[in-house]
């Protein structure tokens, strides 16, 4: 099984920045990307960022384009989220996934909050 660990959530005000971290472990054998996703209070889950665990290609929602960046450090199977120049929409539940694709996410974290007050 895999466990997904999340870390870095927090209040900012707007314009601020904020790092999450995303740390799997256990079974990391089948996965062929890790992401992020967002959940606003009210609203449905939706994706933020993703990343291919070989070759590193990213996709990023729209709305983060320019602000947010995905990376991941494959020794310590950990996935990044840099958020710089966060708005107050920003704001939710942050969560890590992991799966075989940004669609196809089979394993969840927990969720961390960002909150972005303006």
């Amino acid at each position: 099984q895999l466990q997904l660990v999340e870390s870095g959530g927090g209040l900012v005000q707007a314009g601020g920045s904020l790092r999450l971290s995303c740390a799997a472990s256990g079974r990391t054998f089948n996965t062929a990307a890790m992401g992020w996703f967002r959940q606003a209070p009210g609203k449905e889950r939706q994706p933020v960022a993703s990343i291919r665990w070989s070759g590193g290609s990213t996709y990023y929602a729209d709305s983060v384009k320019g602000r947010f960046t995905i990376s991941r450090d494959r020794a310590k199977n950990t996935v990044y989220l840099q958020m710089n120049s966060l708005k107050p929409e920003d704001t939710g539940v942050y969560y890590c996934a992991a799966g075989l694709g940004i669609s196809l996410m089979t394993n969840w974290g927990q969720g961390t909050q960002v909150t972005v007050s303006s």
